[in-house]
């Protein structure tokens, strides 16, 4: 009888196929980045800068967010809904009320010499207990404020949607209506930890 010889499995196509595969399921995958809130944070006061003034009480619009996810707007409660009007009201004072932010006439290019109130703050505060979804949905209808407000003047001035108008234009809107929300560290205002 004759010895057979045995097969063997060749291993130069097995690493070629297992290289495919690996090929093939790094480019169909998805990588997920990381996505957040896009701020711009005001640069770091030096040691030998004096500090910023102190901003008036009229000029803020002190938002706050405890752990059951109520809401305390002026330091009264607001539902969520009512929030982003009252937010316009305050960053446009359109009646100019002595108790919403001071106008300054301001020269700006596209519109001459307008009243604008240069220096609202949104003061935002949350407590640790805070849900991050309430979080967002503050963030977001503060945003939309903001949103809604240079939309509005840009159909009125230009007659098409903030997102439409070219890179000088925007930043004349955004001069008019400059977004200054400001973020305070989490505290504990009671409830859950």
């Amino acid at each position: 009888m004759a010895k057979r010889d045995i097969q063997e499995v060749n291993a130069g196509s097995m690493a070629d196929i297992a290289f495919l595969l690996l090929i093939f399921f790094l480019m169909t995958t998805t990588m997920d980045t990381d996505t957040g809130l896009t701020r711009m944070l005001p640069p770091p006061v030096l040691d030998d800068q004096e500090p910023p003034p102190p901003i008036r009480e009229r000029n803020v619009f002190e938002v706050l967010i405890n752990a059951q996810n109520q809401l305390l707007v002026e330091r009264q409660p607001m539902a969520l809904s009512q929030l982003r009007d009252a937010a316009k009201e305050f960053i446009e004072n359109p009646l100019n009320l002595d108790h919403l932010p001071a106008k300054e006439m301001v020269d700006v290019p596209f519109f001459g010499t307008v009243p604008v109130t240069t220096n609202a703050v949104i003061s935002l505060q949350n407590d640790r207990g805070t849900q991050y979804q309430m979080y967002l949905a503050v963030q977001n209808e503060l945003q939309a404020a903001y949103t809604e407000l240079r939309d509005e003047i840009s159909r009125r001035q230009f007659n098409r949607p903030y997102r439409d108008l070219t890179s000088d234009e925007q930043a004349a809107v955004r001069q008019i209506y400059p977004q200054r929300i400001s973020e305070a560290e989490p505290r504990n205002f009671g409830g859950r930890n």
